[in-house]
């Protein structure tokens, strides 16, 4: 079939397996191509494998650090009239690269929440690895399944004590305009904390230990964003904050629970990039696009595999590494700089529709949110006919 993109509001129905692989295939050879740290991860577990920072963290460890990687993620195949999602086509890429470099690499495909998953990674490690020596957690979901009671939990984008009106750049109409989000409840913001906070971070690195599968001085990171003033009203100070402020408390947990291991837990901050999460939420369609312009013109913008790579020999195994003042690692420092974020908040503050393409990066931000679905990668010829059944080996 022919595949064009299927776009709805911030979302794309559909994914191209060629362009998919392309732009995993151009991760790995940036990774290939640049330095890495002296001390190296083996053995690598990351949940949440196949888009995003998740994906740009298991090949910085497969092609940087020569790592053996499990990828746990939970993503739709194909059939023979319909594509898989993106993430699906993400893994098919990375696993054939990583045959073919004769790399150990194995996926499983479901419920990261699930007591299930856990146990099928667990087993995989005893029979293959024997040990683990970093967990990278990095999921995304807009839902939880609590494993013991079955209670499905909700995220919502909603601020904190009262509601916010905003300037927007609505993507679907690519205009200017402003969006209200009212406050949200208490049980909205739990039901968030439930889901982006740190209990199942806790839970994963609890389920390994007991099973003996983490090495001595083993590392978890957890990623998050922090941001500033600009998106703090609906992000980093409303119920998305306070999720992420859970990851905090997991991080002091996990390395009190592992301590008699010498075990290490990190919540990292991260750059704002094109996610499909972060297309989801006011504000920062706007916010990406104007910083994209400031940073793009400065030489320091970095996208998901240039921040990964950097975290990883900067921080995760840098010699010095970067601490906040709540002992997070901290890689998102070149977008937090003060010159910057007033540089973007001009921008937000003069930017209308007409000079939106003038003043902001919007191309860019719209090419990099094609290419999350493999859409928008110059090589690829959009117009061939493509089978969209692709397998991935290895699949449990």
């Amino acid at each position: 079939m022919v595949i064009k993109p299927k776009i709805r509001g911030f979302i794309c129905t559909n994914a191209h397996p060629i362009g998919c692989d392309t732009h995993v295939n151009e991760q790995i050879a940036y990774v290939k191509q640049h330095e890495q740290a002296n001390t190296k991860p083996k053995n690598v577990l990351v949940i949440g494998a196949s888009t995003g920072y998740g994906l740009a963290s298991r090949i910085t460890a497969a092609f940087g650090n020569n790592a053996k990687t499990l990828g746990i993620f939970f993503e739709k195949p194909p059939t023979e009239k319909k594509t898989a999602s993106a993430g699906w086509y993400n893994t098919a890429a990375f696993q054939k690269a990583a045959d073919e470099a004769g790399l150990w690499s194995k996926n499983i495909n479901g419920d990261a929440f699930s007591h299930e998953i856990k146990a099928k990674a667990i087993n995989t490690i005893k029979e293959e690895l024997g040990q683990i020596d970093l967990i990278v957690y990095s999921l995304a979901s807009p839902r939880r399944t609590d494993p013991d009671t079955g209670e499905v939990y909700s995220s919502t984008l909603k601020p904190i004590g009262q509601s916010v009106t905003t300037k927007n750049l609505n993507t679907s109409k690519r205009v200017i305009d402003s969006v209200s989000v009212e406050a949200a409840s208490e049980e909205e913001i739990q039901g968030t904390i439930d889901v982006m906070g740190g209990a199942d971070w806790e839970l994963w690195i609890k389920a390994l230990n007991e099973a003996g599968v983490l090495s001595e001085g083993f590392k978890t990171v957890a990623y998050t964003y922090i941001g500033k003033e600009l998106t703090w009203p609906i992000y980093g100070k409303a119920t998305i904050g306070k999720a992420k402020e859970d990851l905090d408390r997991a991080a002091s947990a996990i390395k009190a629970s592992t301590q008699a291991i010498k075990g290490e837990a990190y919540v990292t901050s991260l750059n704002a990039v094109v996610t499909q999460a972060s297309s989801a939420i006011p504000i920062m369609p706007l916010y990406i696009s104007a910083m994209f312009k400031v940073m793009k013109a400065d030489g320091t913008y970095e996208g998901c595999i240039e921040q990964i790579q950097n975290l990883f020999v900067e921080n995760i195994y840098g010699e010095t590494p970067r601490l906040d003042e709540e002992g997070r690692l901290r890689q998102n420092y070149k977008e937090l700089e003060d010159s910057v974020q007033q540089r973007v908040t001009d921008i937000w503050n003069t930017v209308d529709t007409d000079t939106i393409d003038e003043l902001t990066d919007y191309k860019g931000y719209h090419q990099e949110f094609l290419k999350l679905f493999g859409f928008g990668v110059d090589s690829v010829d959009y117009d061939a006919d493509v089978n969209p059944v692709v397998q991935i080996n290895h699949l449990d």
